[in-house]
């Protein structure tokens, strides 16, 4: 068949395209940054359009030979407005389906609790459980997935488990902690997603979907802690943290943002358990069953462990809109350009050179001054910015689109040039450029360049503010690349 993924940059859809790909089926992804699918390791099987779920031409276009069109896009904490934009977006979608004669639309959305009311919800599963009906009216026979917590490395229910218990041997807690709930593991979601694609035509419904386990939160962090190999966690509940505390609490503990952890929490007040399970009529179980949390959760660590994590839930992210100014812009091009250059030469190949460059941020840090880049960090923190706690997807190789620290991978082209667009809390946008290459004389040279575009005045006024700080910090750094591509092996250089 041939099947269209939206959402392919995000952290499930990354994850579908090469299950899709085993099964033997077709494959067209819709992004609004092709780029950002260049290095995945499947990019050269599929067909890469440019689109938006909000944009009616590139929909339609995109439609077009589609049997089975997976929608895998929702404004997960989006801003105000983001419950009619999904609407819009499921709407449209939903008619382009209708008109190109498509067979199917598969939705992966939110597990709602039984029994409570529209306006009980949280706005994020109010959102998703509209969506779902959105695309079940729109006439193209249509399975929507409700499912509750995903288990899978990298994924921003993981990754707020699992930093709340590593890092809290004592937790006081919201009440939600005791909301019974039935996670799943993302590979039984994968499972699910594929095998809807070959259901019948007039199967137009509803599936609830979770795992073998019914389980309280605070069950899950002690479970986690045991296949952890970590010392039993005291977790006492209290009854005074409100949903937008403990996104505050969860956000300065956790790599996700407030933002994010805030749709994430709202969505444990409520007992969500599936009230039905007939997804199993029409995708047939695998040997064994379905995962149960204690193996899920010991796959999630084996795979951060082995460096082997295909998404992350940060993946996802948009870093800017298309207007704005890139640093290779002259400075005319959207108003001034604030840079800072630092240039050394390296006795070193440029591959060595490129090998410290690559494996820079997350635990291998910044080089120079790591109490600056964690003062900078929690700075972020404090204002409700990612942080530095989102690290690396791979300890030694990057890609475009990759989350780093507070930066995003906007481009990477081994063994030259490494582009970084900021994703802290800036009165403006920021990029840190890296480039190894050789001067007339055959030596590796290292070239570094910090640019800033400012946004009104505060802009200008932060750029004067943190340059006095910028010989420590920028040339620091540079100095300290450097010389850890000079090292010797046995010295300790990163492979």
């Amino acid at each position: 068949m041939r099947c269209l993924v939206t959402g392919a940059t995000g952290y499930i859809g990354g994850r579908l395209v090469p299950e899709l790909l085993t099964a033997g089926h077709a494959v067209r992804c819709v992004v609004r940054s092709p780029g950002k699918l260049r290095d995945h390791p499947w990019a050269g099987r599929v067909e890469i359009v440019r689109g938006d779920v909000t944009d009616e031409e590139s929909v339609r276009a995109a439609m077009e030979g589609v049997d089975v069109a997976y929608y895998l896009v929702h404004a997960l904490g989006g801003g105000p407005g983001f419950e009619e934009t999904d609407r819009r977006a499921a709407r449209l979608f939903g008619e382009r389906a209708r008109a190109a004669g498509v067979r199917r639309i598969v939705y992966l959305g939110g597990l709602t609790p039984a029994g409570v009311p529209d306006h009980d919800l949280s706005p994020h599963l109010r959102s998703r459980a509209e969506v779902g009906r959105v695309l079940l009216d729109s006439g193209v026979p249509t399975a929507v997935l409700r499912a509750g917590v995903i288990i899978g490395s990298g994924s921003a229910s993981f990754e707020m488990l699992r930093y709340l218990t590593e890092r809290l041997p004592v937790m006081v807690t919201p009440r939600w902690v005791r909301t019974r709930t039935q996670p799943i593991a993302v590979r039984d979601v994968l499972r699910l997603l594929v095998g809807c694609a070959e259901l019948p035509h007039e199967v137009n419904r509803a599936f609830d979907i979770g795992g073998p386990d019914i389980l309280t939160y605070r069950d899950m962090m002690l479970r986690y802690a045991a296949v952890a190999g970590l010392p039993r966690r005291a977790i006492l509940p209290v009854p005074v943290l409100t949903p937008g505390l403990s996104s505050l609490w969860v956000g300065l503990i956790t790599p996700v943002p407030g933002t994010l952890a805030r749709p994430l929490v709202e969505s444990l007040r409520h007992e969500v358990v599936c009230a039905e399970r007939d997804i199993r009529r029409y995708v047939p179980e695998p040997p064994g069953g379905p995962l149960g949390v204690n193996r899920a959760l010991e796959l999630a660590l084996r795979r951060i462990r082995e460096a082997d994590v295909a998404t992350r839930w940060s993946s996802a992210a948009t870093p800017g809109a298309p207007s704005d100014p890139l640093p290779t812009d002259p400075d005319w091009a959207g108003g001034s350009l604030y840079t800072d250059h630092r240039r050394r030469a390296v006795n070193a190949s440029p591959q060595e050179v490129w090998r410290v460059v690559e494996s820079i941020g997350g635990e291998n840090g910044w080089y120079a001054l790591p109490l600056a880049w964690a003062l900078r960090g929690w700075i972020d923190t404090l204002m409700g910015g990612v942080g530095l706690r989102r690290g690396r997807r791979d300890a030694a190789r990057l890609r475009v689109g990759d989350s780093l620290d507070f930066w995003r991978v906007e481009e990477v082209l081994p063994p030259r040039l490494l582009r970084l667009r900021a994703e802290m809390r800036l009165p403006g946008l920021a990029w840190l450029e890296m480039r190894v290459d050789r001067d007339a004389e055959g030596r590796t040279v290292f070239r570094q360049r910090a640019v800033f575009h400012p946004h009104g005045l505060a802009g200008h006024l932060y750029w004067w503010g943190v340059s006095p700080f910028h010989a420590l910090v920028f040339g620091g750094m540079a100095r300290k690349i450097a010389a850890k591509a000079e090292t010797p092996p046995s010295a300790g250089r990163p492979g």
